[in-house]
């Protein structure tokens, strides 16, 4: 039997092995099981998930190092250039512009940097390392499911943590939430509408009251921690937001 988790490599490929069966219990396809076979064990990926210092900052430090005051900017001219589309989303969703636009600009700057990480390797990495294995488990074989429907391939790059496209999904969200918002037939979350829909559609669906507040101690605050678990993130979200949407 394949050991349950490892904190080296040394145990991956035997892990691999053991996580293919239940991958196809799951009702991982061919193409996954041939990407969960090709995926390699992420030292990168290891060595940022030991090393999140941001998140320990104090919120006026955190902000500063994300560069706030340039996304509210670059927030506020994108929601000029293109109201049309944001004012749909708000009204299929609830959510308003400011709200996609501060966690577009934090996660890629705007589209800027996707990551250069192998999603399915990541995430695969992720699941067989012993810190967070439970957590990460689920995305594993959504990332699988994602490569079976032809969304992603084993190549794709993303972050370090395996997340994917412009707001840098995790791929079990990205698999249960995915908006076709281009009308194109698939869901590409590297494609600016999918993405954005997608963005909406998690957040709506994880409880977005339209209409609602979204600063601490109103009702959609809570909707931002679904996105993110560090209190620091969902202020820094809350406050660029309001500034973008004016």
């Amino acid at each position: 039997m394949a050991a349950k988790c490892g904190n080296t490599s040394s145990g991956f490929e035997a892990w691999k092995a053991s996580f293919a069966k239940e991958a196809q219990r799951s009702g991982v396809g061919k193409r996954g099981l041939q990407a969960l076979a090709a995926s390699k064990y992420s030292s990168a990926t290891i060595s940022a998930d030991r090393n999140q210092k941001s998140f320990r900052y104090s919120l006026s430090k955190f902000m500063q190092i994300r560069g706030s005051a340039t996304i509210e900017a670059q927030g506020r001219k994108r929601l000029a250039k293109n109201p049309k589309f944001y004012a749909s989303l708000e009204k299929h969703y609830g959510v308003p512009a400011g709200v996609l636009l501060a966690i577009h600009g934090m996660e890629t700057g705007f589209g800027g940097f996707m990551g250069d990480t192998r999603v399915v390797s990541a995430i695969v990495t992720l699941t067989y390392d012993c810190r967070r294995s439970d957590f990460f488990k689920p995305h594993a074989i959504g990332a699988l499911k994602l490569v079976d429907q032809g969304m992603i391939t084993g190549n794709t790059r993303g972050a370090k943590h395996g997340e994917l496209g412009h707001t840098q999904f995790l791929p079990g969200n990205a698999y249960k939430y995915g908006v076709d918002a281009s009308g194109d037939g698939r869901v590409d979350l590297y494609n600016l509408a999918d993405a954005m829909a997608t963005t909406a559609n998690f957040l709506r669906k994880n409880g977005w009251k339209p209409g609602k507040g979204y600063q601490e101690g109103q009702p959609n605050f809570r909707v931002i921690k679904e996105w993110n678990a560090a209190t620091v993130y969902q202020q820094a979200i809350a406050i660029m937001a309001a500034k973008i949407d004016g």
